[in-house]
C-alpha cells in the first residue's frame, strides 16, 4: 500500500508561531533601510549621470 504524502499546508498549520528574535527585527530593518538608501542612490545617480 501506498504511503500518504503529508498535506504541507496542515503541516506548517501545526507549527508553533515562532516570534522574531530581537536580531532578527535588527536585521530585517536594516536590510530594508540599505535597500531603500541604495534605491535613492541609484535614481539619483541615474538622473545625475544620463541626464
Amino acid at each position: 500500500m501506498a504511503e500518504q504524502e503529508p498535506d504541507i499546508g496542515k503541516e506548517i498549520g501545526k507549527m508553533p508561531v515562532e516570534p522574531l528574535l530581537p536580531i532578527e527585527k535588527k536585521l530585517v530593518f536594516w536590510s530594508l533601510g540599505l535597500g531603500a538608501v541604495l534605491l535613492f542612490v541609484l535614481i539619483w545617480a541615474t538622473g545625475a549621470l544620463f541626464s
